[in-house]
């Protein structure tokens, strides 16, 4: 027999940030419906309890997923307003899901029936992992707990959204006009070009420079004037702190506090004495102190040989460049110095082997030999900018195995990083089997004019990995959408249960942002 595949390509002409909420509720209240009816059933079936539950959460993540994205890589007031408002909404939703008594003991009565030896080994998984989310959601604390449980999940989903927004805003807010080339001398020919381009886009004469990745990168690498390279590294370091040039006007300081202590607070709620230990309840680890023996022990073999590395970097600064303290803003220019002197060989000197037009496609040739598979380009689709584009995925017996959008060049408005995140998820739908789609995302150098991009080595990495956790996305086998793709399992610094409600962008920039905000010697409280 056939099977028919389905794939759901989000609209993203059609999201309308003065209807977005009204959507939402309006799906949210279908979802609720759902959970109404087959929470109360005495004997639940599969698709009677887990597969009716699955296809209501599909169409809430089929809307949500477009809107979230445009979020962070089309970032617009009316747009950060909308989604602002429909946060706490789902967060409630969701973590009231999670402690209803209901719906947990029906879903002990499925994994305690007989029908649950019938299962096949990922719908079992899927299974437990159910009851021990709705344990860790809560479902067992007393109904004051459960209420300011439901009082923290908001708070931290408000508050971190709130994080990313100033770390975008902050990052946004800096730009600096050169209008002496000689400022510049050692920048790439192609680092000139942009900066030259993005003054012009703005009316402007000379060179502009702001923080984006790329930008910072070419910054710290290559240009010879070292108070330059101070004030982009300051710029770029402080980002909503309570130090740099925008001291204080985007600070996450006190956020950061306030989310390590409502962490400490749901952990301490279900029982776990911090959150680290919250935190390895569903990883690959037994124990916080696992993690932290696996770190000494790895510091205990890197740190020597990197002491060593530094003290031969400041020797060769201080001897070859004149630079008496190295300081942090001189470590990338110093580097590339000394690579070229060990090795003839400059980070610049290997972008010409990486343009985007043959990296990309060279990147697909290899995922195509390793996995037997073939990506193509679809035309026609509807996407939310230029630079953006729709691959689909084939396997050698010519089978459509997903979908990706590829969203590489930094811009304005999108936030910093690399990630690939879920726009649909493989699983049994009413029409067959719906494919599954990932959205992979970069901020790497873009074009200028009619020239391609020129990729650094660390963006074709960078490539690389987002699209490893993109195969992993799209080349499941898994129907069942618990344990599909990238879900139920921990990847990265992304906490799935909460998927809809955590930006991953807060995990990897709230340490630096931390480190900032104290680098005036403050210390972070001991209990958190």
């Amino acid at each position: 027999m056939t099977t028919t595949l389905t794939i759901n390509r989000p609209n993203f002409s059609a999201v309308n940030t003065d209807t977005i909420e009204s959507e939402l509720d309006e799906l949210i209240a279908q979802f609720q419906s759902v959970i109404d009816r087959v929470s109360t059933q005495e004997n639940p079936t599969w698709d009677s309890l887990v597969r009716a539950q699955e296809e209501a959460g599909n169409a809430l993540s089929l809307f949500w997923s477009p809107v979230s994205h445009l979020n962070s890589v089309m970032n617009s007031d009316a747009l950060r307003e909308a989604y602002n408002r429909c946060l706490p909404k789902l967060s409630a939703f969701y973590t009231e899901m999670g402690q209803n008594s209901d719906l947990y003991n029906a879903t002990l009565r499925l994994r305690n029936s007989d029908e649950y030896d019938t299962l096949n080994t990922a719908q079992q998984k899927s299974l437990n992992n159910d009851i021990r989310d709705f344990e860790l959601g809560g479902v067992s604390l007393t109904d004051e707990n459960k209420t300011r449980y439901v009082e923290i999940a908001q708070a931290l989903s408000k508050l971190k959204t709130e994080f990313s927004d100033n770390v975008l805003d902050a990052t946004n807010a800096w730009e600096k006009l050169i209008e002496d080339e000689t400022v510049l001398s050692g920048l790439p020919e192609s680092a000139m070009a942009a900066a030259k381009q993005r003054a012009t886009d703005k009316d402007q004469q000379g060179w502009l420079l702001n923080l984006e990745f790329p930008v910072y990168y070419a910054v710290m690498t290559f240009c010879e004037n070292a108070a330059l390279r101070e004030e982009v590294y300051t710029a770029y370091a402080t980002r909503a702190s309570n130090h740099g040039p925008h001291a204080g006007q985007f600070d996450n300081g006190e956020k950061a506090l306030e989310i390590l202590q409502l962490r400490a607070e749901r952990a301490h709620l279900l029982g776990y004495k911090n959150y680290a230990e919250l935190s390895v309840v569903p990883k690959m680890v037994d124990s916080p102190e696992q993690v932290v023996d696996f770190l000494n022990d790895l510091a205990d073999k890197a740190v020597p040989e990197a002491k060593r590395e530094y003290q031969e970097l400041e020797t060769f600064a201080k001897k070859e460049l004149g630079i008496e303290t190295l300081s942090a803003w001189d470590v990338p220019f110093a580097s590339d110095k000394l690579k070229q002197k060990q090795y003839a060989i400059s980070e610049q000197d290997l972008k010409p082997y990486f343009p985007a037009t043959k990296a990309i496609p060279g990147m697909f040739a290899v995922i195509g030999k390793l996995f037997n598979l073939s990506i193509e380009q679809v035309n026609d689709v509807d996407v939310y900018h230029e630079d953006v584009q729709c691959y689909a995925i084939r396997d050698d017996a010519g089978d459509l195995r997903g979908e990706f959008y590829l969203d590489n060049y930094a811009r304005p408005n999108k936030r910093g990083g690399a990630w690939m995140d879920t726009c649909a998820t493989r699983q049994q739908v009413e029409q067959g089997i719906q494919l599954p789609i990932a959205y992979l995302t970069c901020n790497l150098t873009p074009p200028v004019g009619d020239e391609p991009a020129l990729l650094t080595h660390m963006e074709v990495t960078t490539l690389f990995h987002e699209f490893g956790h993109g195969l992993h996305h799209m080349l499941t086998r898994m129907d069942t959408a618990g344990v599909s793709g990238i879900n139920g399992v921990e990847w990265d610094a992304v906490e799935l249960p909460s998927q809809f409600l955590e930006n991953w962008c807060w995990e990897r920039e709230s340490l630096d942002m931390i480190s900032a905000h104290y680098q005036t010697g403050d210390s972070i409280p001991d209990d958190l």
